[in-house]
């Protein structure tokens, strides 16, 4: 007989821990001077945002095999004299499939003055054309659903955009790029040689609790991609300026106010690639006014 020995090997798992460094926290006790940290709890930004939520099933249900009848006779129907048609008048189609919204004229008003988005009829009333702008003027914007319909977001959105004065940034006329924040109206912009050269652009800054400070910095880092150890989420175009703040593109919906961000300049995705190609270490960052409920 026979005897077989079986060894058993024990195998060491290694953990490896990832650490990344923004954190969106204006907590300057948690981080002095530094690029990111904060005291939140890990998945904070989930409970606050909801996300991570189950959506609703999508499961198909199994189709009942029902028995097939027993097939009948059919006997053939004399068919019906031919008989003379009359066209029928038709229905002009509407003139737009647009509906209008409560804030038509002045959506319209304001659209006509950003430009950029096609002819706009300023009447207080929805044709094809101010319908084919509005709904440019949406998607560029990200402003769900882009239906072209007036609705109060779409007139916030144009609103804010249409009276920020860039001159309020007083950033000089030197060639080097500086980005500016109006914390009031929640845009933001690029200038260089005193003329704009990015946006004006719808952003978000820190809500209530994570108030984002007025001043004048420095982007002193920047990462392509940048981990959140407090909110445990990846940063693009992440581009940090004081106290653990930066720009970066959103992770949420931008036009979702309730939340805000903690303290960071939230951008659209497209804008968040505009701004990081125009950006470098010791570019300024000129921060004023003051986020409305802050």
């Amino acid at each position: 007989m026979k005897r077989v020995r079986f060894r058993i090997g024990v195998v060491g798992l290694a953990v490896v821990t990832l650490v990344g460094a923004a954190a969106c926290t204006p907590d300057p006790q948690a981080d002095p001077g530094g690029r990111g940290g904060g005291l939140a709890q890990a998945g904070s930004v989930e409970q606050a945002t909801g996300a991570g939520g189950a959506s609703g099933s999508d499961q198909v249900t199994r189709p009942v095999n029902k028995p097939t009848p027993a097939p009948t006779k059919t006997t053939a129907k004399p068919k019906p004299a031919p008989t003379r048609t009359t066209a029928k008048e038709t229905t002009a189609p509407a003139a737009t499939s647009c509906p209008q919204g409560e804030h038509q004229r002045e959506v319209e008003t304001y659209l006509a003055k950003l430009g950029g988005f096609g002819k706009v009829i300023v009447d207080g009333r929805q044709s094809a054309t101010d319908c084919a702008a509005i709904k440019k003027f949406q998607q560029r914007y990200d402003i769900r659903p882009p239906a072209g319909r007036a609705g109060p977001l779409t007139y916030d959105v144009a609103k804010r955009l249409a009276t920020t004065d860039v001159r309020r940034c007083n950033a000089g006329t030197g060639s080097a790029t500086t980005f500016c924040i109006d914390l009031t109206r929640q845009t933001t912009w690029a200038m260089r040689s005193g003329k704009v050269v990015w946006g004006p652009t719808v952003t978000r800054t820190g809500m209530p609790g994570y108030r984002t400070p007025a001043g004048t910095f420095k982007i002193n880092y920047r990462n392509i991609k940048e981990w959140s150890n407090p909110y445990e989420v990846w940063l693009p175009y992440w581009q940090h300026f004081t106290q653990g703040m930066g720009y970066h593109q959103t992770t949420t919906y931008l036009h979702n106010k309730s939340i805000g961000s903690h303290g960071c300049i939230n951008l659209l995705p497209s804008d968040a690639r505009r701004a990081w190609e125009l950006g470098k270490i010791g570019s300024r960052v000129i921060v004023f006014g003051r986020r409305p409920g802050t």
